[in-house]
């Protein structure tokens, strides 16, 4: 297993935009964070705003003059923008199809007409992830809650035994498989592999899903037992529509992006030679734009226009799904711009010198490292690109999937804990209807044990790959 070396900041040709010591570097972070988690929750500032205030404190209590630290968050914004601003905006026309084109409906439907009793649990987390494959967890929750609190209405369920196999799924596929935001903005900063990424994150996602959802589901119910509340059970936001897409084609198009992608990684892996016409083809198709463009480009056809939508309503549809996502390209672009300057202060290589003679593996101080990010952030997506800056360094020797099991352990800390610092903890809370107690036990506790299950079997794969 790969451990800490200082030679791989040594050679990456980065710069330091200071010269300030091991200490004062140390309580910059320190510092940084804190005014970061101070603006979100004291000050309830916007993540984006708290983020770029953040990055300038922390250049300035580095000592770092003030235009390099505003040239080191302007060049991480731009550079993560560039990287993934085009993918997020691709996977929420998608998710935007989906939802108003009633697809995502008729996959909940099919499963649910099949499914009942001790098997609901797990349909419950088999349309959770296919449905969180191309979809942001916040939009995830807003589609699939209301009806999880209609099946644990309807068939008198518990609704922990039904939504938490649900938030499981989602969570999950936030975190470790990509293209969510998080994962590629880590796959981009240690310039891991994606489709090896991807494999290897499908691999870690079945088990961790299935204890975190349907297995903890039973002891979940058990500790809070409370009915669904009857506000927070709207009308299905596709019953006016005259006719939706079919199940099998509405399956074939949120799999789509996900089956190009694998296709790239298992023809790099058989054939191994960029030089190879077949392996060029593939890296274009297999791309992630390519692969999610076209998902989108057919979706407009397999949902929208099986949906009856007009060349207007589809045009409209792609308009709203854009709009609500500007938020979140700039909380992400921030993110990286936070991390350029966590880098070019020069903190990852006071963790290399500090830790170098520190026995832990390369995969666990990531896992720790993203663990406490997200602690003090309350956000996986700023857990995930801070942590991937911090040791991008290590993965200068890494074979491709140790790199790849880099990125997965960062996904897994960036998901430890979620308290009352994440948006993701009040909305699972009002839409369950939850004490904050109530929550932490459930909600918490689940994104807990997905943190730890998903990093022991990163360390495990590790051992045999």
């Amino acid at each position: 297993m790969t451990r800490l070396s200082v030679e791989m900041l040594a050679a990456d040709g980065v710069e330091p935009i200071t010269s300030a010591g091991h200490a004062q570097l140390g309580i910059a972070v320190l510092a940084g964070i804190a005014v970061i988690v101070l603006l979100i929750t004291k000050f309830k500032l916007h993540a984006f705003l708290a983020l770029t205030i953040g990055s300038l404190a922390l250049g300035a209590f580095a000592g770092a003059p003030l235009d390099k630290a505003i040239a080191s968050f302007t060049t991480g914004l731009g550079a993560t923008v560039a990287g993934v601003g085009v993918l997020i905006a691709l996977g929420a026309i998608l998710g935007r199809l989906l939802a108003d084109s009633g697809g995502a409906d008729r996959i909940v439907d099919t499963i649910l007409a099949r499914a009942g009793g001790r098997s609901m649990p797990w349909a419950m987390v088999l349309i959770a992830s296919v449905i969180g494959l191309p979809l942001f967890f916040e939009v995830g929750v807003v589609l699939l809650i209301p009806v999880v609190l209609m099946v644990a209405k309807r068939g008198n369920y518990s609704l922990m035994r039904i939504g938490i196999p649900a938030l499981a799924g989602l969570s999950v596929m936030h975190g470790l498989v990509p293209p969510h935001p998080g994962p590629l903005v880590a796959i981009d900063a240690v310039d891991a592999n994606l489709g090896v990424t991807l494999a290897l994150g499908v691999l870690v996602a079945v088990p961790t899903v299935i204890i975190a959802g349907p297995v903890f589901s039973r002891y979940a119910a058990r500790w809070v037992d409370v009915p669904a509340p009857d506000r927070m059970i709207p009308q299905r936001p596709s019953e006016d529509l005259e006719k939706r897409p079919g199940f099998g084609i509405t399956l074939v198009t949120i799999l789509l992006p996900v089956v190009m992608m694998l296709a790239k990684a298992l023809v790099d892996i058989v054939v191994d030679d960029p030089e190879n016409t077949v392996q060029r083809v593939f890296d274009v198709v297999g791309s992630p734009l390519i692969a999610l463009l076209t998902a989108v480009v057919v979706g407009m056809f397999t949902l929208g226009r099986a949906a009856g939508f007009t060349k207007d309503r589809i045009s409209s549809t792609v308009e709203k799904s854009l709009a609500p996502i500007a938020g979140i390209l700039l909380i992400v672009g921030a993110g990286g711009g936070f991390k350029q300057t966590l880098i070019d202060s020069g903190v990852g290589r006071m963790v290399l010198e500090i830790s170098e003679d520190w026995s832990i593996p390369a995969l666990l101080l990531a896992w720790l490292i993203a663990v406490a990010i997200r602690l003090a952030t309350g956000s996986a997506t700023v857990a995930t690109i801070s942590a991937a800056g911090l040791v991008a360094p290590l993965a200068a020797d890494m074979s491709t999937a140790h790199t790849a099991l880099l990125v997965l352990a960062i996904g897994a800390g960036s998901l430890f804990f979620s308290h009352v610092n994440d948006a993701g903890f009040w909305l699972v809370k009002e839409y369950f209807g939850l004490s904050v107690g109530q929550n932490i036990k459930t909600w918490s506790v689940m994104e807990t044990i997905i943190s730890v299950v998903a990093g022991g079997l990163v360390l495990l794969l590790s051992l045999v790959i």
